[in-house]
């Protein structure tokens, strides 16, 4: 069965290094045969929050929110893409995130964390965690830390260590599994 996976990606940043490690996890997602939507937020700029995508009404929310709200609605799992900013996500993640909410629910997320230090943007996943279980797509128990992304990939997203190719393939297993067992619940019927 395909499902539907949406990749988002947390930076806006000019010479952002973790494009890469999304451009990899989508081709990955592909070859799986996933339909993979990869979400960006600069192609989605989206200001501050000031009304959740709920809070329209009458069919008054912004053309680019209601183009966001069919991808977030359709997916049966998220991939998340984030880098390390201060110990923590980046702003713009949480901000196109946090337009959401019930469009997230009984699906599940799987985190990706990178920075260009040694740690991988551990730091940032642990608070990922904690969010996207708020919002309702509870995170798989593996994550996937990039280490010093600059170079763990080419500029389509390659990786540079053969490695990355094992740990993304039980990374994807695991979230496979997840994904399958939350669509057939989902499918039955849910809590609320």
């Amino acid at each position: 069965m395909a499902y539907n996976i949406v990749v988002i990606y947390g930076s806006v940043r000019s010479e952002r290094m973790g494009i890469k490690a999304a451009k990899y996890m989508v081709k990955k997602c592909k070859e799986c045969g996933y339909d993979t939507t990869f979400v960006d937020p600069v192609e989605y700029p989206l200001p501050l929050i000031d009304k959740m995508y709920k809070e329209y009404t009458n069919d008054d929310a912004p053309e680019i929110l209601e183009k966001l709200a069919k991808i977030i609605k359709a997916a049966d799992g998220y991939i998340v893409v984030s880098g390390e900013y201060n110990h923590s996500i980046p702003p713009a993640l949480s901000n196109l995130m946090d337009y959401f909410l019930e469009e997230y629910f009984f699906k599940p997320s799987a985190i990706v964390c990178y920075s260009n230090r040694h740690f991988g943007g551990v730091r940032a996943a642990v608070q990922l965690r904690s969010f996207l279980s708020e919002l309702g797509t509870p995170a798989i128990s593996s994550i996937m830390p990039i280490p010093n992304v600059d170079d763990a990939f080419d500029d389509d997203g390659n990786p540079s260590d053969p490695a990355t190719e094992r740990r993304s393939k039980r990374f994807l297993d695991e979230f496979d599994w997840y994904v399958s067992a939350f669509k057939n619940e989902r499918e039955k019927g849910v809590p609320y």
